[in-house]
């Protein structure tokens, strides 16, 4: 009775776009899991395996093969009831702050405390009430356009390929991230602003191409962005090869992304794999990074004089410039094997660091989902991240970024127990 009435007061509220509209799909997935992590006390977390979410979906069919479409959907936090997830573990991640020991200590003590800041507002730090998705469309008999916030066709690709589907420890992305953690983001998985259009044919060969407008991007920050993506959907493969670029604010190159994989279905077996270019030499971040420095730091270092103001500044800007780069690759592989209800997932995974950090990074993880109906499973996943020199990784789930190690060249295991309902 209470979900009825819940559903008939939500749909209430977007009743006049509901009478222009043959059908609408109120949807959503509530996923919550304990997590253990190496060294740091159980959590309940939400979106375990998968982001726990409410939506609604529409279309009209308008005559002639064409239809209008819309898709709002927004991220519920299950252990909070916010829209905004916080990182896992709140560890210093210490990336960032290579080169900064000669600075006085109160200034690198704020400058972290500051960095840590960005870290816990890692996602929809704009409380955004639909950061998922936000998009209308048009369908038509040659593809279909699209507007507003969406997933890259980059990042499409990448999940596809990942064996253990954008969620739990086991998470390909959990390692993608750049060694700063996922301050220095490892590839846009959706673009606001944004035009789309999406062709998929009878024979399962398909393809998408974006296009983002002045503050676009996964965080807002582009200048421009744009994404391709062919695909081939047909006779147990879900497979493509994609290419993401953004544009800082000045328009110079930022995040640049590569992917090719996805997946084979065999009988009981369901193969994955995936390469994973990433290069950043300018981040779209960095224009927050030195006003942080500007509002925070610089007002104290007003005793000291212009000429040593100025310098420290300078100092701060060069090491954070190059902080920020990213450049790297990663591969994964990993199955899945059907027994009754459930399957059996495992997966390996390597990030090389082509910087002169090398930080390499590589992910090892097993689970098994069990399906208590159609719509009910509970899972657990078990993963083991290798850290090298500065990396910090740690894992995550598929509703908040893992956060960091305590230490650099720290490894990381941790074991997740969830259930996922969807409706």
């Amino acid at each position: 009775m209470k979900t009825k009435l819940i559903a008939g007061v939500i749909a209430s509220c977007f009743a006049a776009p509901v009478m222009a509209q043959s059908s609408v799909q109120i949807y959503g997935i509530a996923d919550a899991a304990i997590m253990k992590t190496q060294g740091e006390k159980a959590k309940l977390v939400s979106g375990g395996a998968d982001g726990s979410r409410i939506g609604f979906k529409g279309t009209e069919d308008i005559g002639g093969g064409y239809k209008a479409i819309f898709n709002l959907e927004a991220r519920v936090e299950l252990d909070t009831g916010s829209q905004t997830p916080s990182l896992i573990h709140n560890n210093d991640g210490l990336y960032l702050m290579r080169g900064l020991g000669s600075l006085p200590p109160t200034i690198q003590a704020g400058l972290q405390a500051q960095l840590r800041q960005f870290g816990v507002a890692a996602v929809n730090s704009e409380k955004a009430l639909f950061d998922r998705t936000a998009m209308v469309g048009l369908v038509t008999p040659v593809g279909a356009i699209l507007l507003g916030r969406m997933y890259t066709p980059g990042y499409e690709v990448f999940a596809a390929s990942d064996t253990f589907e954008n969620g739990t420890p086991g998470a390909w992305g959990g390692i993608t991230g750049g060694t700063a953690g996922f301050t220095a983001l490892g590839a846009d998985i959706r673009s606001a602003k944004s035009i789309q259009y999406r062709v998929a044919t009878p024979s399962g060969l398909g393809g998408s191409a974006m296009y983002g407008f002045k503050n676009s991007g996964y965080l807002g920050r582009y200048n421009k962005f744009w994404g391709a993506a062919l695909t081939y959907k047909a006779n147990g493969f879900d497979v493509g090869i994609a290419h993401n670029q953004g544009y800082d604010q000045t328009d110079q190159k930022s995040l640049t992304t590569s992917t090719i994989g996805g997946s084979y279905t065999w009988g009981d077996f369901k193969f994955f794999a995936g390469y994973h270019d990433q290069k950043n030499e300018h981040s779209a971040l960095l224009r927050d990074y030195i006003a942080a420095w500007d509002t925070s730091i610089a007002p104290s270092l007003a005793p000291l004089g212009a000429p040593t103001a100025t310098a420290l500044r300078t100092v701060f800007v060069t090491n954070m410039a190059r902080n920020t780069q990213i450049d790297a690759n990663s591969a994964q592989i990993g199955l899945h094997y059907k027994i009754g209800a459930g399957r059996l997932m495992a997966s390996w995974a390597r990030q090389n660091d082509r910087t002169t950090s090398n930080s390499d990074a590589t992910l090892m993880a097993v689970g098994y989902d069990y399906n208590l109906s159609k719509r009910t499973d509970i899972y657990t996943v078990f993963a083991n991240i290798q850290n090298q020199n500065d990396g910090q990784y740690t894992p995550g789930s598929a509703g908040s970024p893992g956060g960091f190690t305590k230490v650099p060249g720290e490894d990381s295991r941790a074991l997740q127990v969830g259930i996922r309902h969807r409706f």
